[in-house]
């Protein structure tokens, strides 16, 4: 008796493990009956016919995927190479196994392809300093492109974009050039300033009697702190019309 049930309970549970299918949360099961597409199951335990059946499990979570690198020819001619990253999710897994063969390989041709005809639309200086809304633009058209495929593009990163050698010496001495422009109309604009206040303080010393003497003491006050320091004491001019003026009294 016991064997019996023991029996009974082994083709049991071989009948459970045959038609039994487990359906994960973050997995949508896409049911045929017949070679028929029949609906997508919820996550749980299903039913699966063998031969009659067949449920294919499409993962439902947001991909990362890897753009390989692409040579592409900007809009100025100059070749670049150029890899990203894309992150996508399935957001209807009948489209993603009805509408097409493999999701995965075929979304990754066509952000390859799309990243070479984004690249090839644009300039290299605006490739290297746009470089968030040229993903953008990316993503927009990969997004449409999928959509009937049932996947949803969330975003794309333009990882790095590689230059020809000697196009990095080129635009290295660029920005060399660049900030040797702004370091001499930093001091023109230093000596403009300069000669202002010094015009400045030339009319205010002129304006003032007497300001121009004490200038002059306390110049020569400073210098003859250093005892090495040879002083040559020029006479003011209002100094030489002053004895005039006595000589001729």
């Amino acid at each position: 008796m016991i064997f019996q049930i023991l029996i009974g309970a082994a083709v049991i549970i071989g009948i459970a493990v045959l038609i039994l299918r487990q359906v994960n949360q973050y997995e949508g099961g896409v049911m045929f009956t017949m070679g028929r597409f029949v609906g997508v199951k919820a996550p749980g335990w299903r039913v699966v016919i063998p031969i009659f059946q067949q449920l294919r499990k499409v993962d439902l979570r947001v991909k990362a995927v890897d753009v390989p690198e692409q040579k592409a020819i900007t809009k100025d001619n100059i070749s670049v190479g150029v890899n990203a990253v894309i992150y996508y999710k399935v957001s209807d897994a009948a489209k993603a196994v009805l509408e097409v063969e493999d999701f995965r390989y075929a979304m990754s041709q066509l952000a390859q392809t799309t990243m070479r005809n984004a690249v090839g639309e644009v300039e290299l200086d605006q490739l290297l300093a746009e470089r968030n809304s040229i993903s953008e633009r990316i993503r927009i058209v990969v997004d449409e492109a999928s959509d009937p495929w049932g996947i949803k593009v969330n975003n794309v990163e333009l990882k790095d974009i590689a230059l020809p050698a000697d196009m990095e010496r080129t635009i290295a001495k660029q920005a060399e050039a660049e900030r040797e422009r702004r370091a001499v109309i930093i001091r023109a604009e230093g000596e403009v300033t300069a000669a202002k206040n010094m015009a400045l303080a030339a009319t205010t010393l002129a304006e003032s009697p007497g300001a121009l003497h004490l200038r002059t003491l306390q110049s020569i006050n400073d210098i003859s702190s250093d005892q090495s320091n040879t002083i040559v004491f020029a006479v003011p001019l209002e100094v030489l019309r002053a004895l005039e003026k006595l000589g001729k009294s």
